[in-house]
């Protein structure tokens, strides 16, 4: 039997492009904040209840987050906040360590 069949093929769209959550969290927070919202608040009611109506339209925002799925926003923010409290653990470390 020829393998070749038997394999899984990727389509990409025409048009679609590679979106990074990192990006697409930037923009949105730029957007709500243009249009006088409190991002974070606004951010976290879109994450807790998948109802887009939290993200503002403006500048394609409730498109943009939508084309990701919550869960992956979630691990990128979770992922950047470790990154970070991994960082100052280790400032305070070094500084405790010169002291």
């Amino acid at each position: 039997m020829d393998h070749k069949m038997e394999e899984t093929m990727m389509f990409k769209a025409v048009g679609e492009e590679d979106v990074s959550a990192r990006d697409i969290l930037q923009k949105v927070y730029a957007a709500l904040q243009e249009k006088g919202y409190d991002p974070i608040n606004q951010m976290v009611g879109y994450l807790m209840s998948g109802d887009p109506v939290y993200i503002t339209s403006y500048n394609q925002a409730r498109a943009n987050i939508r084309k990701l799925e919550r869960f992956e926003l979630i691990e990128e923010l979770v992922r950047n906040y470790l990154q970070e409290d991994a960082k100052g653990k280790e400032l305070v470390e070094e500084l405790i360590i010169k002291k």
